[in-house]
């Protein structure tokens, strides 16, 4: 098995939360932090310590993450990029031990058909697949994007969108990376889409995988809602969010103010840890629970909107 390393440079002051972002993709993680090099360490294990970690930036961090070859390792990026720049902070990635060249295609013998609900199967664009009856086929090329649908986060989005989303209704999908979830949405027969991401990369993605799929009245573009970014315009019936906790927690405001009320909202991208948080933050917006689905250490939420 080949590895490459994908190493994120950050402030010191940003470590936690670096960390705790990219312990969603994998908690096999590797920390630089040189704080504790300090001359009160030196002074009583000097001799023990390698020079050269005593002239290193204690102001800055580095958190990496080992990624095998059976994985695509931009999807990789593309989560850390989206919400690392969603939650507002600085980074530098590296990648270490990287032949771009059989990266590239080398994780893709590993990619089938994955079923990600009780209809929904996500099928990688370049296998052929007959679909049996009732299953509702979304093909998928996620690029420089997340979302393949191997991820516990996108199935559960995926599933709530089948038991949750009214058919015909307006539907807003918040971080749509790949377009996964606002492709099934269509093909599950919702009205008006509109999809956002704040990565202009993410859009063009999900456009070419819309138009892959044969799927008309979505609208894909590049915004911010947390930033106050116009969304669409008008009330949604359905909302989708799979993105991470903090940054849910900071939207719940926001769309309750995008959603009619009765209207509901799936949010995934949750560590069962986070849960409370995401629970309370909604309830607090006038939302009340009425689902939650797990698959190993994730949660995934339908709150409907009160008032």
């Amino acid at each position: 098995m080949n590895w490459m390393q994908l190493k994120v440079n950050c402030a010191a002051d940003d470590l936690e939360q670096v960390t705790a972002v990219m312990s969603m993709l994998d908690n096999g993680l590797m920390i630089e932090d040189y704080r504790d090099v300090d001359d009160g360490f030196n002074a009583m294990y000097g001799e023990l310590i390698d020079e050269e970690l005593l002239k290193k930036d204690k102001s800055r961090a580095a958190v990496s993450l080992f990624v095998p070859e059976t994985k695509n390792y931009h999807e990789y990026e593309a989560f850390i990029r989206e919400r690392l720049t969603a939650l507002g902070i600085g980074f530098e990635l590296e990648y270490l031990g990287l032949d771009e060249e059989d990266w590239a295609n080398a994780w893709k013998q590993y990619y089938h058909p994955i079923k990600a609900g009780e209809r929904l199967v996500i099928v990688p664009a370049w296998e052929d697949y007959e679909a049996a009856d009732g299953e509702v086929i979304v093909k998928m090329d996620p690029g420089m994007a997340f979302g393949t649908g191997t991820h516990e986060t996108t199935r559960l989005c995926a599933r709530l969108i089948e038991m949750y989303m009214p058919k015909g209704g307006r539907v807003l999908d918040i971080g749509t990376g790949s377009g996964i979830l606002a492709i099934a949405a269509a093909k599950l027969g919702a009205g008006e889409i509109y999809a956002c991401d704040i990565d202009p990369t993410a859009v063009k993605v999900a456009r070419e995988n819309a138009e892959m799929n044969g799927v008309e009245g979505i609208t894909f573009e590049t915004a911010d809602l947390l930033a106050g970014d116009e969304v669409g315009s008008g009330l949604y019936d359905f909302a989708a969010a799979n993105i991470v906790a903090d940054i849910i927690v900071r939207l719940a405001d926001n769309v309750r103010h995008r959603l009619r009320v009765g209207a509901i909202i799936a949010v995934s991208g949750i560590i069962n840890t986070q849960a409370d948080r995401v629970i309370a933050a909604f309830d607090k917006n006038g939302f009340i629970m009425c689902d939650c689905l797990t698959e190993n250490d994730w949660k995934a939420f339908a709150f409907k909107r009160l008032y």
